[in-house]
C-alpha cells in the first residue's frame, strides 16, 4: 500500500477547490448573461464579464481564478450559450470579442497573483486600493492589447487605428474593478483562508 506524503496532498486540487472553480465559472457566465450594452459598430459590448473575470482572480488566486476563467470558456466553447448575447461555440473566437475572451485566463492568473500577494501581509485599508490597481494594471497590459488585436482580426483593421476604440469600455471598467476590490476585501475578511497555503 502507498501513503502520500503532506506535500503530495498540498499541490492536488481538494473537492473544495474544484467546487470554487465550478461557482465562480458559473458567476462568470450568470454576469455575461446580463444584457450587454452595444458600443460603436465594431461588435464589442460591455458586459459584466470582465467583473467576474476580476473576482475569479482576486477571490480564489491565480491558479484557481485561471481555472474557473477556462471552464467557463470550455463550457462556451462546448456548444453551452454562456457568452456575452447567449453566443457559444468556436466562432465566438474569430469574432470581435474573440481577443478579449482569450486574454481573459491570462488576467485572471495575473490577477490571482497579484492578490495572493496582497493578502498574504495581510488585510488593511489599504488593500482595497492595492486590488483595485492590480486589476487595472492587468486589464491594461493584458485584456487591452489582447483585445484590440482580437478586433483587428476579426474586422481586417491594422490594430493602431483600433487602439482609442477601447477607451470607450475604460470608465465601465474602472466601475467594476472597484466593485471587484471592494467585494473581495470583504471575501477575505470573512473567509481569511481562501487563498489557502
Amino acid at each position: 500500500m502507498t501513503t502520500t506524503t503532506p506535500a503530495v496532498r498540498a499541490r492536488s486540487l481538494a473537492p473544495s477547490d474544484l467546487a470554487y472553480v465550478a461557482v465562480f465559472a458559473a458567476l462568470i457566465a450568470a454576469l455575461a448573461l446580463t444584457p450587454p450594452i452595444p458600443v460603436g459598430s465594431l461588435g464589442v459590448p460591455i458586459t459584466l464579464q470582465t467583473l467576474g473575470v476580476a473576482l475569479a482572480g482576486l477571490c480564489l488566486g491565480a491558479w484557481r481564478g485561471a481555472a474557473a476563467v477556462g471552464l467557463y470558456l470550455l463550457v462556451g466553447l462546448a456548444g453551452l450559450p454562456v457568452f456575452s448575447g447567449g453566443k457559444a461555440g468556436l466562432a465566438v473566437l474569430v469574432g470581435p470579442t474573440g481577443g478579449y475572451l482569450l486574454s481573459f485566463v491570462l488576467a485572471a492568473f495575473l490577477t490571482g497573483l497579484i492578490a495572493q500577494f496582497v493578502v498574504r501581509r495581510g488585510l488593511s485599508r489599504l488593500t482595497p486600493l492595492w486590488l483595485f490597481l492590480g486589476v487595472f494594471a492587468v486589464r491594461v497590459a493584458v485584456i487591452w492589447p489582447l483585445g484590440v488585436a482580437g478586433i483587428a482580426r476579426a474586422v481586417g483593421k491594422p490594430i493602431g487605428d483600433l487602439w482609442l476604440s477601447d477607451l470607450a469600455f475604460w470608465p465601465g471598467d474602472i466601475l467594476k474593478g472597484i466593485v471587484a476590490a471592494l467585494v473581495a476585501y470583504a471575501v477575505h475578511k470573512a473567509f481569511p483562508r481562501l487563498l489557502g497555503r
